[in-house]
């Protein structure tokens, strides 16, 4: 349970009086501007996302080209998760991470979707933690520590059985609502 911040005012600290890790993910919706596959790389597609950030569009390595055809990139809303540590892809350097559903085999990838409207740069909300906007510390998650965050989280993050983006059973949404997969249900967001 939340003990401050709930409403975006302050760190979401624990029990323990640490600050809760999902709480240091800075998640925002994006727009796919454009999509190729990799030059390097069959499965990988290169994605310039608009996020809203005033130096314009991100480079974004994602793994999706043997389950989402390069179509359905273009133009999409997106949930990214913005602050990770910039890394090179096959020779390419990819500043985030296209936040997606996968069932357990890894044989089923869906993008998780911003419902219609969502406003491209809006953070995420999550229930009992507010906006997913993290401090100035997190703005690139560089340290040893840091780079750990998303390890810690990401087990917890999951679609509820209506296809729904949660954490530790909260939900994620925009101000128009949940994030959600097409069709799958009950399985790993990563």
């Amino acid at each position: 349970k939340a003990a401050k911040g709930a409403g975006g005012s302050g760190p979401v600290v624990d029990r323990s009086g640490n600050v809760e890790p999902v709480t240091r993910l800075d998640v925002r919706v994006g727009r796919i501007v454009s999509c190729e596959k990799h030059p390097d790389a069959d499965a990988l597609y290169v994605e310039q996302i608009d996020l809203g950030d005033p130096a314009g569009p991100r480079t974004i390595i994602s793994g999706l080209a043997n389950f989402v055809p390069l179509e359905e990139m273009q133009g999409r809303l997106v949930a990214v998760l913005c602050n990770l540590k910039p890394a090179k892809m096959r020779g390419i350097m990819s500043e985030g991470m296209v936040l997606c559903g996968s069932n357990a085999e890894h044989t089923a990838v869906q993008i998780l979707e911003p419902p219609a409207g969502s406003e491209v740069g809006e953070h995420l909300y999550l229930d009992s933690f507010g906006l997913m906007k993290p401090t100035e510390a997190d703005q690139v998650l560089k340290s040893k520590s840091q780079q750990g965050i998303w390890k810690m989280v990401a087990p917890d993050m999951k679609l509820d059985g209506e296809g729904r983006a949660v954490y530790r059973d909260k939900l994620f949404s925009t101000a128009k609502g949940p994030l959600t997969c097409k069709t799958l249900k009950d399985c790993t967001v990563g």
